[in-house]
């Protein structure tokens, strides 16, 4: 179930959509059905970052973090 980022085309209203179905989406503010589906931008992780993602990396010690998956990650 794909969720999709609307503009209503009668009030301006932007909002996202949990789309089930056949289900025919519907401004929350003006309850118009005139929409236009906008692009979403997945987010994304930089290797290059500075800031650690994994919450456990000064506690395990290993010099090379594996980015949260480990184990480690969940005592944290």
């Amino acid at each position: 179930m794909p969720i999709y980022e609307y503009a209503c085309q009668e009030c301006g209203h932007e909002f996202e959509f949990l789309l089930r179905g056949d289900e025919k989406p519907a401004c929350p503010a003006c309850n118009s059905g005139r929409l236009t589906r906008n692009l979403s931008v997945p987010a994304a992780h930089s290797a290059s970052s500075r800031k650690s993602s994994c919450p456990a990396r000064d506690a395990c010690g290993m010099p090379h973090c594996s980015g949260g998956s480990c184990d480690m990650a969940q005592w944290m």
